[in-house]
């Protein structure tokens, strides 16, 4: 699995995989909504509007590699926005100003149709970026990047833990991630600075972080389960399993 993530409409959760995008169901399962396809890089950018990237399926009339690509009703349908044949952003993140993304190198845009090219110090694993598009974060295997100018610019975040996979929630400062053993980090100040949550023993492959009534929502997928956090990372519940 190459994203997660939590659709404003009404809460559902969405899984993006190498096979297409999924949809936890209420049995505990997961359907399959999209066509087959190999989406690499996941964004929710508003409900029911999501943002993707990766490799067409065989049946799914889009270049190789399908650059930005879009769908307006959580999922069903995709189409292409823009470097199609040219871009496969393995980290994507959107925000209420544009879009960020890594296709080996990094790209800026304000509408998904014209793009800037960044610097950045070290290659991310993931990126994501506040509500207003201008405080960013990159988890990279030198440590945690931050940005306080949309992405121009970039500083390591000193002290913070080494993480692989970090999200931020819909509004304010509050920013989970996960790292490599899967031990879970919140930060309530934008990634400055972190606190230890749970353990979770696996490897982590994505993370989802939403405001919910009575805490913060913390979705984590890792090598052996998906799993849900009510209070902010403390405690998990496995909402799918092998």
């Amino acid at each position: 699995m190459h994203g997660v993530g939590v659709d404003p409409a009404d809460g559902s959760l969405f899984l993006a995989t190498h096979e297409g995008l999924f949809q936890l169901t209420d049995g505990g399962g997961a359907a399959l909504v999209s066509p087959v396809m190999d989406l690499m890089g996941f964004s929710v950018a508003g409900p029911g509007h999501f943002l993707a990237s990766g490799h067409p399926g065989l049946e799914v009339d889009l270049p190789q590699p399908m650059g930005l690509i879009e769908s307006t009703d959580s999922g069903r349908t995709w189409s292409p926005v823009s470097r199609q044949g040219q871009s496969d952003f393995h980290a994507l993140t959107t925000s209420s100003v544009g879009v960020l993304g890594y296709d080996g190198d990094l790209l800026r845009s304000g509408d998904g149709q014209d793009w800037e090219q960044l610097s950045i110090p070290s290659e991310p694993h993931s990126l994501t970026t506040s509500s207003d598009g201008q405080l960013v974060l990159a988890t990279t295997a030198q440590g945690l990047l931050r940005s306080a100018d949309a992405g121009s610019t970039w500083s390591a975040v000193d002290g913070a833990p080494l993480l692989q996979v970090v999200d931020w929630a819909d509004d304010g400062m509050d920013v989970a991630g996960v790292d490599p053993s899967g031990a879970v980090w919140t930060s309530s100040d934008g990634g400055i600075s972190w606190t230890a949550g749970a353990a979770l023993g696996s490897e982590p492959q994505a993370v989802a972080v939403s405001s919910a009534p009575g805490g913060l929502r913390v979705t984590v997928v890792t090598t052996a389960a998906v799993l849900e956090s009510s209070d902010g990372g403390r405690t998990f519940d496995a909402l799918l399993e092998p």
